[in-house]
């Protein structure tokens, strides 16, 4: 539709019609036809009102969508199509790695081709919108939202959702095109950082700090064309993000220059009320619109309160309009109003369903995403029955034994449209694998009663049912049998998935239930273990550490998870991701960074002397640093050189390494560069994470590669607020995590 027409639509409608373009229902309270919208009673929103609302959440399938949307335009009075919005975080019906998992690959274009592939099966399946990517900068484990971050670096996760944006609005541009859908970069701002870890919990940081490490993501996603942004539940400087006018008009639209939609996150606006800064609905209304947010998520505040809020000239006529402009606006980017049913298309629905283009790419990213954390002797990879000489030779008997040894639920908490029947067991994985000799059982449950406070509600209503206790001493006399009688065993533990996600925040961060005590059992008896270790959230593995031989991280692995682990234990493929998260000694360190500020009493870890910034019974360094992880070959960095010890603005200086392949397989190694700004005019991080390479050695190869810094890679937020570089000494250097030091020195000129 070309503008004026659309001007001239808004121009046509009544209030109730532009306050129903505001209003997003959920999608549970649409009956299995799409005939009501029944939410009355729950949001008080009257019979005019609903068949107006401009959106629902969680309505996916052609098929469901289009009769919703139908029997929607048949009653509604204004004929404008609903937006189908969803939670599509990591996949769609195909299920890739949690974004934890996707930050360590390391790769932002694998993200992007993750993020292409998830639109064209959502558009088949009707949806326009998706709430992803996450740009919520995380450093605490205890959050149970980790697993829906990138990880602890604000550089890494600004790239990691540009390249989400730009793949999941691949095409949307294309006039008629019909691909792509809308990414709604959330949670809108510094969601990441609650105090103690507690989902929903307060947040407070300086500004200083706001701008330099949690804000970066959320930018990169509206640089990149991002439709749509959505508000975080938490506080920002004492005011809750869905009525903070700082934060959403003069920050996001003013100063960044952000033009799309401002949806709240769920019934974000009657929370105002709860947080202590609305007296009533009607005031928390007023503060949310006066803030810029253009849909309310889920509550009766628009609903109710607007129209009473703009006749008592408490809001302005021009600000309902401006914000049904852009919902409007929204709808005609994505051609709606020429094709309500845009991309809902059953026959291509089923046709992208276990697409085998899909499924390689799942295998592949799993593959790039877990990280190798221990291999003593270098028990991996495995050799199957029939190879050639090797640590796996034929006739040797496998143990598989863990919980999560042919688990399909393993899929993290936001899978939510997922289909889980499709989802490849380790345990289906070794079935198909001709000549395998192996044995399996679970041994015990992922998690007790007193791992999980809602475990024993949800037993009663059926949703989970714990084992009898004949099952429990079944299974574990089945576990140590078959360890007893194998040559090596593979250990599957892992963090139940209802332990994570929103609302899944935890104070323990080892291994819950019978799990570790399975593993000492195991370890009894068996010569070689390999653990492999499903996960949310980094986790407390000092013990797991000390009993396993090998020890592989692969998170939620998706959908392909299991193929993608017996490749990488049999060496048809090799785990290539790097941490992206700092894994901790203990929980008690938390929150644990690898670029924290330096102290006027820095410890360095060796001197016997209690008045320095240190612990007295945990190391300050955690068990496993950011950028950690091994590979199936080995490699020696070199000296970091510089190409000259003056860096001018807008000139560059070459940092370089030399990198050497020194194991017997080819592989990629992940080199990184890290800087540290000596002395700045407010505190600096000991280190920062600069950039990244790829690089692939053959077995034995030398490579010298090469990192061009820049002036703009300096930057910060000094101590004015003004974000510029300040000249004076920098230090650099080229390694395999961030545990290196910088120490190859180069100076910034005016």
């Amino acid at each position: 539709m070309k503008e004026e027409k659309l001007r001239e639509l808004l121009d046509s409608l009544s209030m109730t019609e532009k306050i129903g373009q505001l209003i997003q229902v959920p999608g549970n309270m649409l009956n299995a036809d799409g005939q009501e919208l029944g939410v009355r009673d729950e949001l008080g929103i009257g019979d005019e009102l609903l068949r107006n609302v401009g959106s629902t959440l969680n309505v996916v399938g052609a098929d469901q969508v289009r009769r919703v949307q139908e029997e929607y335009l048949r009653r509604s009075s204004a004929k404008i199509p609903l937006l189908f919005m969803a939670d599509i975080i990591y996949g769609f019906r195909t299920v890739w790695p949690i974004p934890l998992a996707l930050g360590c690959s390391f790769e932002p274009s694998l993200l992007r081709r993750l993020c292409a592939a998830t639109a064209q099966e959502s558009t088949a399946g009707g949806v326009h919108v998706t709430f992803s990517p996450m740009g919520d900068l995380v450093r605490d484990a205890r959050w149970g939202r980790c697993l829906e971050s990138t990880g602890e670096d604000p550089n890494r996760n600004a790239a990691y959702v540009k390249a989400c944006v730009e793949g999941f609005q691949e095409g949307l541009a294309e006039e008629g095109a019909g691909k792509g859908i809308a990414s709604c970069v959330k949670h809108f701002a510094a969601y990441g950082a609650p105090e103690g870890g507690r989902d929903y919990n307060t947040v407070d940081m300086s500004e200083r700090r706001l701008r330099q490490d949690y804000l970066p993501a959320y930018r990169a996603g509206v640089e990149a064309g991002c439709e749509m942004v959505m508000t975080s539940f938490n506080t920002v400087d004492g005011v809750p993000a869905t009525g903070n006018r700082w934060l959403m008009q003069d920050v996001l639209r003013k100063e960044w220059g952000f033009t799309g939609v401002l949806i709240t996150d769920y019934a974000a606006i009657a929370e105002l009320v709860t947080h202590g800064v609305a007296k009533d609905q009607k005031e928390a209304a007023r503060l949310a619109m006066e803030a810029g947010v253009d849909i309310d998520m889920c509550t009766g505040c628009y609903a109710n309160h607007l129209e009473a809020l703009i006749r008592e000239g408490a809001l302005t006529q021009e600000q309902l309009d401006a914000a049904v402009w852009r919902v409007l606006s929204l709808k005609n980017r994505l051609g709606l109003f020429e094709d309500p049913f845009r991309g809902a298309d059953a026959a291509a629905e089923n046709r992208l369903y276990q697409n085998e283009s899909f499924l390689a790419l799942a295998r592949e990213a799993a593959a790039k995403c877990s990280v190798l954390l221990e291999n003593k002797g270098e028990l991996l990879p495995l050799r199957e029955a029939g190879e050639a000489e090797g640590t796996q030779a034929k006739g040797e008997r496998i143990a598989l034994i863990g919980p999560f040894a042919d688990r399909k639920e393993a899929l993290g908490m936001w899978a939510i449209h997922g289909d889980r029947k499709g989802v490849v067991t380790i345990r289906e994985a070794f079935a198909e694998t001709p000549g395998l000799d192996f044995c399996w059982t679970e041994g015990c449950e992922t998690l007790l009663p007193e791992d999980y406070t809602d475990l024993p509600v949800l037993a009663e209503r059926g949703e989970r049912v714990c084992w009898s206790e004949e099952k429990r001493k079944e299974e574990w006399a089945r576990a140590l049998e078959i360890a007893e009688n194998a040559d090596v065993a593979v250990v599957a533990l892992g963090e139940d998935e209802i332990q994570g996600g929103e609302g899944g925040s935890r104070t323990k961060l080892t291994l819950p239930g019978d799990q570790l005590r399975l593993l000492r059992e195991v370890r009894k008896r068996v010569s070689r273990l390999i653990v492999v270790l499903f996960a949310g959230r980094p986790l407390e593995l000092r013990e797991v550490k000390e009993l396993a031989d090998a020890l592989l991280l692969v998170w939620y692995p998706g959908t392909e998870g299991g193929r993608a682990i017996r490749d990488m234990l049999f060496g048809k493929s090799e785990p290539e991701g790097r941490l992206s998260m700092s894994l901790p000694e203990s929980v008690g360190q938390l929150p644990l960074y690898y670029n924290a500020f330096s102290t006027g009493r820095p410890y360095d870890g060796k001197t016997a002397n209690r008045f320095f910034s240190r612990y007295t019974d945990c190391p300050n360094a955690p068990l496993y640093p950011f950028g950690y992880g091994l590979s199936y070959h080995s490699a020696a960095y070199g000296p970091t050189h510089l190409d000259g010890r003056i860096l001018k603005r807008g000139g560059t200086v070459t940092v370089w390494a030399e990198v050497t392949n020194t194991g017997s397989r080819d592989g990629v190694e992940t080199v990184q560069l890290y800087l540290r700004d000596v002395t700045g005019s407010v505190v600096r991080p000991v280190k920062e994470l600069a950039d990244v390479r790829k690089v692939f050695l053959k077995a034995g190869e030398t490579r010298r590669v090469e990192f061009a810094v820049t002036e703009e890679m300096l930057r910060f937020y000094g101590r004015d607020l003004q974000y510029r570089s300040e000249p004076g000494l920098f230090r650099a250097a080229i390694g395999a995590d961030s545990s290196v030091v910088p120490d190859a020195e180069f100076e910034l000129e005016d």
